[in-house]
């Protein structure tokens, strides 16, 4: 879950939708590892015209990841933006 100053664009606090744990935001910027989706549901879903958005901290989506036996496909990026 994500929390702005007064509605506006500057990121203050970042809380795993997992478990619950406020993630280091310095400077409207999240400090840490975190997977984030922002996903909208496009024709032919039950969600058409809805956004999806979710923020997990590493540790969660680790556990998501194994515990889960959920296929990913990794890359090795050799520059990281």
């Amino acid at each position: 879950m994500r929390k702005y100053y007064n509605d506006s664009k500057i990121l203050l606090q970042v809380a795993c939708d997992k478990c619950g744990r406020n993630m280091l935001v310095e400077n409207g910027i999240v400090k840490e590892g975190i997977f984030s989706i922002d996903y909208k549901w496009g024709y032919f879903s039950d969600k058409d015209g809805e956004t999806h958005s979710i923020d997990i901290c590493e540790e969660c989506y680790d556990k998501l990841i194994n515990d889960n036996d959920i296929k990913i496909t990794k890359k090795d990026e050799t520059e990281i933006i």
